[in-house]
């Protein structure tokens, strides 16, 4: 009967430690998505991340390269630094 509860109070910690670890790399993640944004235009064919527009589905679906509704997350601040053949990124869609 001890056993059985030593055993039970074992599992029940190991869960808690792993529920813990994940909330801490939740954390991280949302720190990091904190200090990126969304440029538009400045992803090649395939590498855009979500809201390539119509025609698209999600992430890695942009059918060209520099695709003015599609988007690619980066560090804030740097999107309209960024220069494609096409012109610079943009904090918004671009209409093609």
């Amino acid at each position: 009967m001890i056993t059985r509860r030593i055993a039970l109070t074992a599992i029940t910690f190991a869960a808690l430690a792993a529920g813990v670890a994940q909330a801490a790399d939740d954390m991280k993640k949302d720190n990091a998505m904190a200090n990126m944004e969304k440029c538009f235009g400045v992803s090649l064919a395939g590498k855009n991340d979500c809201a390539a527009g119509p025609g698209t589905t999600c992430a890695g679906t942009s059918k060209v390269d520099y695709q003015g509704n599609s988007f690619k997350m980066i560090a804030k601040g740097t999107c309209t630094t960024i220069k494609t053949p096409k012109g610079t990124g943009s904090l918004n869609a671009i209409k093609s």
